[in-house]
């Protein structure tokens, strides 16, 4: 393979590695754990 194609794949890769985890943590368990800044300062 060209030196471009390995490149791009691992650069694909681990987009889409980033935005599994971001989604993840967003909507998956460890959302039970992330607070609501809007709800701590609403008066």
């Amino acid at each position: 393979m060209e030196p471009a194609t390995v490149l791009s794949i691992c650069i694909a890769g681990a987009l889409i590695v980033i935005t599994g985890f971001s989604i993840y943590t967003a909507f998956g368990p460890p959302s039970k754990e992330l607070n609501d800044p809007f709800e701590d300062h609403e008066d």
